[in-house]
């Protein structure tokens, strides 16, 4: 994707949440001090204007679901 660093985050602190949450988020060389490492998540709540479409983080997911690395057996989320 043409970043300087990947970022992989993850989380499990919520209460109620009984699942493992990462994030894996680039991280691009001109991105502001202020929003590296986790301060990254300041970028959430910003307007519509200044996110990735729903339509290519879908593409995105579908690309990932679809990865060699992440349809082994076990990984595959469509698995029982």
């Amino acid at each position: 994707v043409g970043c300087a660093k990947i970022y992989s985050i993850l989380l499990a602190e919520a209460e109620g949440f009984a699942h493992l949450h990462f994030h894996i988020v680039p991280r691009h060389a001109d991105i502001p001090a202020e929003f590296r490492g986790p301060r990254v998540f300041g970028y959430l709540g910003r307007a519509d204007s200044e996110r990735v479409s729903d339509e290519d983080m879908d593409a995105l997911a579908r690309r990932l679901q679809t990865h060699p690395a992440l349809s082994r057996t076990g990984l595959d989320r469509r698995d029982p």
